[in-house]
C-alpha cells in the first residue's frame, strides 16, 4: 500500500493531531477559508453519503470533541441523527486525516443568526496517512465567491457551535 499510518485511539481517548486541532479551533477563519473536508455518513439505503464541509461548519470544542453545524434538513443531518456515526476526512499539512466520529444531535441554538442542525462528535479514532514515496500536496481547496460575507457567517456559526446553551 505504501502509506504510513499513525493511529491515535481506537474507541476512547482519541485526540486530534495538534495541527488539525489548530485548523479546527474556530479562530482565524479568514486565513483558513480555502480548506475543505469530507464528512461521510451512511444513507438510509446503506450507501456512503459524502458532504463537503468548511472550517466554518466544524469546530473543535476540545482535542477529542468536535461540534458540527449543518444546513437544516439535509440528508447528511438525517444520516447523523439516525446512525450516530460518521467519518471526517481532511488533508492538511501533507497528511490525510481520517477521524471516526460518534455523533449525537444538540438542541437548536436559541441565539443563532444562522440556524443549523447542530451535532456533537466525540472522536472514536484518528488515523493519519503519509506516503514514503510521494508528498501529499493538497486536499480539497475552495475559493469563496464572497469571502467577507461567508467568513462573517462562519464566525457566527462557530461561535454558536462552541457556546454552551443554558437551560
Amino acid at each position: 500500500m505504501g502509506l504510513q499510518e499513525e493511529m491515535n485511539g481506537s474507541s476512547r481517548g482519541a485526540e486530534l493531531p495538534p495541527e488539525v486541532y489548530a485548523l479546527l479551533n474556530g479562530t482565524d477563519l479568514a486565513d483558513k477559508q480555502e480548506e475543505a473536508m469530507m464528512l461521510i455518513t451512511v444513507s438510509e439505503d446503506g450507501w456512503p453519503h459524502t458532504a463537503m464541509l468548511s472550517v466554518g461548519e466544524v469546530a473543535a470544542a476540545s482535542p477529542n470533541l468536535l461540534r458540527i453545524g449543518l444546513w437544516q434538513g439535509t440528508e447528511t443531518s438525517g444520516n447523523l441523527k439516525r446512525a450516530g456515526k460518521a467519518a471526517l476526512v481532511l488533508v492538511y499539512q501533507g497528511k490525510v486525516n481520517y477521524l471516526k466520529l460518534q455523533v449525537k444531535p444538540l438542541p437548536a441554538s436559541r441565539e443563532s443568526a444562522y440556524p443549523r442542525d447542530r451535532f456533537e462528535a466525540e472522536l472514536a479514532g484518528v488515523k493519519q496517512d503519509t506516503a514514503k514515496y510521494a508528498e501529499i500536496v493538497s486536499g480539497i481547496r475552495i475559493a469563496l465567491h464572497d469571502p467577507p460575507e461567508v467568513v462573517k457567517r462562519w464566525e457566527a456559526t462557530v461561535r454558536d457551535l462552541v457556546r454552551e446553551e443554558e437551560d
